[in-house]
Formats: C-alpha cells, sequence, structure tokens
C-alpha cells in the first residue's frame, strides 16, 4: 500500500496533563534577544567567561585515559559514588552520600519531586514570586498552587502558619532568589523553618546560587535546621557549567527510595561521563579557588547595574532592590505602566528584559520585571539601562 492510499490519520489524543504543559516565556523572550543589537538582561544564564575550560579539557583527557570505558558505559541510577561523596561532604549538615541523588540539572529534581509528591489537587506553597521552572515543573501534576504573601526577605511565617494545613508541600529558594534576588536573613529562616516543623509541613529547598554571595555567606540552609523535613536541591550550572547539565538532590530516607525510582523511570540516571568529569575537577578544593573568581565578576556588575539604575532611571518612578548576591535584580514602574507592554518599546530600543507576570503562581503585579546583570559587560549595562530609561519615557509619554 503506497502512503497516499493510506486512510486519513486520526487526530492525537493528548492526555489531560499536556494541556497544563506551556512553552517557557523566558525562552520566547530569548529567541528576541538573539537578533543582532539587542542587549539582553533577559537570560538567567550565567556568564560563559566563568566557565573552566582548561580544569575541564585536562579533567576529559584523564577521564577518558584512565577510566574510559566505564566512563561511556550506563551507570548507576544513583549516580557516580564519589561525586555523591563530594557533595554529601559539601553540606553544612550530616550527609550521608546514600540520601544523595545526582539529577539532569536541578530541574530534573523539581520534576521527579513533583512525581513523587502531587496528585491532582493537591495544594503546593510556593513564593510570590517565584520560578518559573518550579511552577512548569509541578503543573504536569495538576496541583492547586497557592502563593504566598512576602516581603524583601520572602515568606511571611504568619501568612505560612494560617495556609499549611493539608499542603504537599512548601517551595522555597532562600538565597538570591530567582526572580527577585532577595534573601532570607537568619531570623526568617529560623521562624519559618519552626512553623514548618510544626505543621508538619514538608519543605522543598532549591539552592542553585548560594555560593554566589558578594560580600558575606548567607545563612545555614532551612535543610540544615530539619533535615528529615526537607528535599534540598543543588547544581552545579552556576559554578562550573549548564551544558553539562548536572544537579543533587538530598532527601530524607523516607522519600529517598520513590525519588531513586522516578529518576529510573525518567532516564535511567544522568550521563556518567559528566559526572566523572566534575568529580574529577571538584578534587585538590578547585571549587574554593574558581568560585571566588565568579563572585567577583558578579559584583562587579551588579554594581555596575545599580549605578546605571540610578543615573538613568532617577524621577521616573522606578523602584528597584540590590541584591546581595546571585544574577538578578528585581524592579517595578510606577503606576499606569505594564512591562509586558513595555518591553516592545525595549527591544526596539536595542535592550531586553522579562517581565515579572509570569513568576507569579496567582495575581500578577505587572508591573514588576526582572534584569539579570551577569552576562553584559559593564559598557553594555550603561547603554542597555539608558535604553530602558528611554523606553520608560516614551511609555509614560514624556
Amino acid at each position: 500500500m503506497k502512503p497516499n492510499d493510506l486512510p486519513p490519520a486520526k487526530p492525537w489524543t493528548l492526555a489531560r496533563r499536556a494541556e497544563r504543559m506551556n512553552p517557557s516565556v523566558l525562552r520566547e523572550i530569548l529567541k528576541v534577544t538573539e537578533q543582532p543589537g539587542i542587549i539582553s538582561f533577559a537570560g538567567g544564564l550565567p556568564s560563559p567567561h566563568t566557565f573552566p575550560v582548561e580544569a575541564f579539557a585536562q579533567a576529559c583527557a584523564k577521564v577518558l585515559r584512565d577510566d574510559g570505558r566505564a566512563a561511556l558505559q550506563y551507570a548507576a541510577s544513583e549516580g557516580y559514588g564519589p561525586l555523591r561523596e563530594a557533595v554529601a561532604a559539601q553540606m553544612p549538615w550530616p550527609v550521608a552520600p546514600s540520601q544523595v541523588l545526582i539529577t539532569t540539572g536541578s530541574q530534573q529534581g523539581l520534576d521527579l519531586v513533583a512525581k513523587v509528591l502531587i496528585d491532582s489537587g493537591s495544594k503546593v506553597l510556593v513564593e510570590t514570586p517565584t520560578y518559573l521552572g518550579a511552577l512548569q515543573a509541578f503543573a504536569p501534576m495538576e496541583p492547586e498552587v497557592e502563593g504566598l504573601a512576602c516581603d524583601a526577605e520572602g515568606v511571611d511565617p504568619d501568612d505560612l502558619a494560617a495556609r499549611a494545613s493539608g499542603a504537599r508541600f512548601v517551595y522555597l529558594l532562600p538565597n538570591f532568589q530567582n526572580p527577585t534576588g532577595r534573601t532570607m536573613g537568619e531570623g526568617r529562616r529560623a521562624a519559618v523553618s519552626a512553623v514548618a516543623a510544626a505543621a508538619g509541613l514538608p519543605i522543598l529547598e532549591d539552592n542553585p546560587y548560594g555560593d554566589l554571595w558578594f560580600d558575606q555567606p548567607p545563612a545555614a540552609p532551612l535543610t540544615a535546621r530539619n533535615p528529615d523535613g526537607c528535599i534540598y536541591l543543588g547544581s552545579f550550572s552556576k559554578v562550573l557549567s549548564p551544558g553539562l547539565r548536572l544537579g543533587y538532590l538530598i532527601a530524607p530516607a523516607a522519600v529517598a527510595p520513590k525519588l531513586l525510582q522516578a529518576k529510573q523511570a525518567s532516564d535511567l540516571h544522568t550521563p556518567g561521563f559528566n559526572q566523572r568529569i566534575v568529580a574529577e575537577v571538584l578534587k585538590d578544593g578547585f571549587l574554593q579557588r574558581h568560585v571566588p573568581t565568579i563572585r567577583a565578576l558578579y559584583r562587579a556588575q551588579r554594581d555596575a547595574m545599580l549605578a546605571a539604575l540610578q543615573r538613568e532611571l532617577a524621577g521616573l518612578g522606578v523602584t528597584w532592590n540590590s541584591p546581595e548576591g546571585g544574577m538578578f535584580l528585581w524592579a517595578r514602574l510606577p503606576q499606569g505602566l505594564d512591562a509586558v507592554e513595555l518591553l516592545p518599546l525595549a527591544v526596539a530600543r536595542g535592550v531586553a528584559f522579562v517581565p515579572g507576570a509570569p513568576f507569579y503562581a496567582g495575581p500578577a503585579d505587572p508591573r514588576t520585571l526582572r534584569l539579570s546583570f551577569v552576562t553584559a559587560t559593564p559598557a553594555e549595562i550603561d547603554r542597555g539601562i539608558a535604553a530602558l530609561a528611554d523606553a520608560v519615557r516614551a511609555a509614560q509619554g514624556t
């Protein structure tokens, strides 16, 4: 039978969860930034100048020379033993390597937790605003996601206490949060941990940016205060390279086996070759030497953006915060402006940002926007913020 003789194809029937899968707003915006001449403050990408290319080249050669056949073979779903041991050893609370699951980026950790802990209709609590990738990971499991009241230090403990009942978990990013750049202080962490423990509410703690502090390290992780009540996510993307897609998950014994089973069903294992490369790079205290160079670079770029904002946007009614680390700064437009409507005006002037609305689980503040300062030079930051100010003036009709 020839293809033209076949009966018409029947339409595909999509699963209900597929209807909840939507394209990433950030990815769509990044397409705009690929236009020639656009200065992008939009992407959540680390600076490629921080990637330790030479260290990777040496590690690749050594792994292939000493352990090449094993590195290129299927591997254990839990992850490469020496890498799991290295992750456990760097945690500021006692962690057994058996608690560590190596993931294909920390994004996979969010996906695994969603599959294991969320049923259709489950209540999940998140910050306001929160990481868009987490909302996307949770959505196919059909939860009821509620945004908690937040201030400059994150979640309001009183609101958390009032809404904890019946929730499967609360998802938090205490350090240099994406998208706002805010950080929980010691007092707030203690209060949030106490509320969660008293309510029997598990915490999903996501910490991809914790090593990127500028003046002083953040307070101890929430997980360190109640390890049996928390799942902790970490990543090598921001301190080594996102292209390797390596993250990790630390879970208590009560839930770790199910997360491992979900991992096995998802992708069998994270690439063993990549794991061996990172394990080799981490030897001899490499991160202790490398990460300070990232902090110095990002701090200089943050300072350049803060100075440009003060210079160019003074008097326009725009407000912004001053993050103590990480990659992002959060701004708010004056009354009457909308960040989504401002974006094409900015792009026309050669600069891009991310509107804040997609980061909200509930009603969004349309005046908010995220600015990333780590992939632009100080000169580009100066030009980009000047262009942004010009777009704001155009939107105001001034």
